[in-house]
């Protein structure tokens, strides 16, 4: 067990500091709109966004979802009435139940001051219970690791589904074959990753009208056939839905899981929450994209009994129920509105991919990457040249071996559910540790809405074989690298401080012993402000020298998502030559010491940044044959450890003010 690879270890680490919210907090970006002219501008401004970010993806679902679940209801025998009408009623009460009781009537109560998401439900939870422990860690990044392969598969999925409406189109006739579709969807999708490094500011202004346009489409759609057959308006009442369960045993479970594709998407309500508000996505989720689904699902289910009555009894297969109902001459617009709308989708779940690992890494659960800001006003526009490039690679092997949006249907619905849950589990922990309600109250309240998850991830559970187990075992890849790299810091800090002696003793001894003092200023950058920091020790011992001024720099990342400016700096000097400088920044947020380092000026130390040097400790580690993490978590670690990002980019330090000093630590 040898190798080795580098890592600054001796640069800021995330060190937790948790909130002290007692209830859901009301945020000021997500109060209810004034009722002058220019808040109800904004709000209404923010709904009309959220409509293309947040409910791209699921506003696509008819594309795939009712005629996944139809088909596995009528594997047997065909398209009848009794399949019909109990698939429109679970797609209907999945949105009602999933989507509005659990997402937009309380999850997004459970706000990290205005911010959502199931990394930010994490930090909540354990600034709740006031520690980091294995429970909460174990489902914040199990969490996460699933939302990856919900990142990897939506694109795919979404796109596919639009591509092969083409099949649909009448002038196309048989031009359209496996291979059109699949060369298509590539082209778009590669297309849309390959222009992620340029951001999406210019083009983000039209997803929310684009999305509106494609709500209102749908929406006309399914109320033209709803008038045709009006009796699809009793699937409504869920009588239906239990009784199309209670009669169909195991068949049920998993027409149940197929239904679920009907509310992938839902934890983007939540995620997403930070940067349009609460009201403005409960507005637009109430009064525009539900009653819009609604209706589309009506529409397939009301179009579908026509095809079953106009059979005469004859059995009717599976067709592509959302784009054959679309009239022939409205087929080929309806096909470049879905695709539009598809690559939307795309585009949000690959920006949360993004934001999720910023807030990954800010937290501490996986090492540094380069993030690169695409826009100068909006600081949620950041690119990670190596997620995108490993999501482009999974969205090419997906396509490859699925080849259809049916396939990917039995993959889709396990990533989503286990999400779910884990924001279930977490939201029982703000609750009942956070708010402080009665344990009675929190299961009462919870319970249910853990139950209803449990029951999905059941159902999608059976489809294990069918590729369901896909994103489990990209989820259990992504988990054991956090795993891995949180224990190995761990394991790394600890030795470090047992190397390094504590700080005070050290600047006795220097008093005790001066060394030569040099012009200028130092600042040494450490995970650890109350040791010695390794840079310090081998600049002393390689370079015999001591700066006039000192300063023993920490970065903080708490567990909030934005840091108070009023708390941003904090300066606490030490003596003559050495002062303490703690920075602090959210979870959401990119750090950059330069331009925090200006506001110690009111602290009363003032760094002239043409005489001050950054001293950086970069550490070499290298595997032992005892202790450590273990034979293969070692290999991983000192692979994470050698391809993290330089510190220098990481906190926008000047490279040219930059000097690392290096040493090899064995773990």
């Amino acid at each position: 067990m040898t190798g080795e690879a580098k890592l600054a270890a001796d640069t800021p680490s995330s060190k937790a500091k948790g909130s002290n919210s007692k209830g859901p907090a009301l945020d000021p970006k997500i109060a209810p709109p004034a009722q002058n002219h220019a808040a109800q501008q904004r709000f209404w401004a923010m709904a009309l966004g959220s409509a293309g970010v947040v409910f791209g993806d699921i506003g696509t679902s008819p594309l795939y979802a009712f005629r996944l679940a139809l088909a596995q209801a009528s594997s047997h025998g065909g398209v009848k009435v009794d399949a019909v009408m109990g698939v429109v009623s679970l797609a209907l009460w999945a949105l009602i139940l999933v989507v509005t009781v659990k997402y937009v009537l309380f999850l997004m109560r459970a706000d990290n001051r205005g911010e959502g998401g199931v990394l930010s439900l994490m930090a909540l939870a354990q600034a709740a219970i006031g520690r980091r422990t294995l429970a909460v860690f174990v489902l914040g990044a199990m969490g996460a690791a699933l939302f990856y392969g919900d990142a990897v598969i939506t694109p795919a999925i979404s796109v596919l589904s639009a591509v092969e409406g083409l099949k649909s189109v009448p002038a196309l006739g048989g031009v359209v074959s496996l291979s059109v579709v699949l060369i298509v969807s590539l082209v778009i999708l590669v297309g849309l990753f390959m222009v992620q490094s340029r951001g999406t500011a210019k083009v983000a202004v039209f997803f929310g009208p684009v999305c509106v346009v494609w709500f209102l489409a749908i929406a006309a759609l399914g109320l033209l056939h709803v008038g045709h057959d009006p009796q699809v308006l009793l699937a409504i009442s869920p009588s239906y839905a239990t009784a199309f369960l209670a009669h169909h045993g195991v068949i049920g479970l998993f027409v149940l899981g197929s239904v679920f594709l009907t509310v992938t998407g839902a934890e983007a309500l939540y995620a997403d929450m930070g940067h349009f508000g609460r009201w403005p996505i409960q507005a637009a989720w109430l009064f525009l994209v539900l009653p819009c689904l609604v209706l589309n699902y009506l529409g397939q289910g009301a179009f579908a009994l026509q095809m079953v009555r106009a059979a005469h009894g004859q059995p009717v297969g599976d067709v592509d129920w959302f784009f054959q109902m679309t009239p022939a001459v409205l087929r080929m617009p309806m096909v470049v509105l879905a695709a539009a709308a598809t690559v939307i989708a795309s585009q949000a779940v690959i920006t949360g991919a993004f934001s999720l690992t910023n807030q990954a890494m800010q937290l501490g659960l996986l090492p540094r990457m380069v993030v690169r800001r695409t826009s100068e006003a909006q600081a949620g526009q950041i690119y990670l040249p190596q997620i995108n490039f490993m999501l482009l690679i999974g969205v090419i092997l997906l396509i490859a071996v699925f080849k259809s949006s049916d396939s990917l249907g039995n993959a889709y619905g396990l990533a989503v559910t286990g999400t779910m849950a884990v924001t279930t589990s977490l939201a029982f922990i703000v609750v009942y540790r956070g708010w402080r309600w009665p344990l009675i109250a929190a299961v009462a309240m919870i319970g249910p809405l853990l139950t209803i998850d449990l029951v999905f991830l059941g159902a999608n559970a059976l489809k294990l074989l069918s590729g369901a187990a896909l994103p489990l075992i990209l989820g259990a890849a992504l988990f054991a690298v956090m795993a891995t790299w949180v224990r190995g810091s761990d394991i790394l800090m600890a030795k470090v401080q047992r190397d390094t002696p504590p700080l005070d003793d050290f600047l006795a001894i220097l008093a005790a012993r001066p060394p030569h003092r040099v012009p200028g200023t130092a600042i040494y950058l450490t995970a650890d402000p109350t040791h010695a920091p390794g840079a310090l020790l081998h600049n002393l011992k390689h370079n015999k020298v001591l700066h006039q001024k000192n300063v023993i720099l920490n970065v903080e990342t708490l567990e909030v998502p934005r840091a108070p400016e009023a708390e941003r700096v904090e300066v606490h000097p030490i003596n003559d030559d050495f002062s303490r400088v703690t920075i602090r920044y959210g979870f959401m947020e990119s750090p950059n010491v330069p331009k925090a380092l200006i506001a110690c000026r009111k602290q009363g130390l003032t760094l002239d940044m043409m005489s001050t040097s950054f001293f950086l400790g970069r550490k070499t580690v290298v595997a032992t044959a005892r202790g450590g993490l273990g034979r293969w978590q070692d290999r991983l670690f000192l692979m994470l450890a050698k391809n993290s990002a330089n510190p220098t980019d990481f906190f926008h330090i000047p490279p040219g003010r930059v000097l690392e000093m290096g040493a090899q630590v064995s773990v």
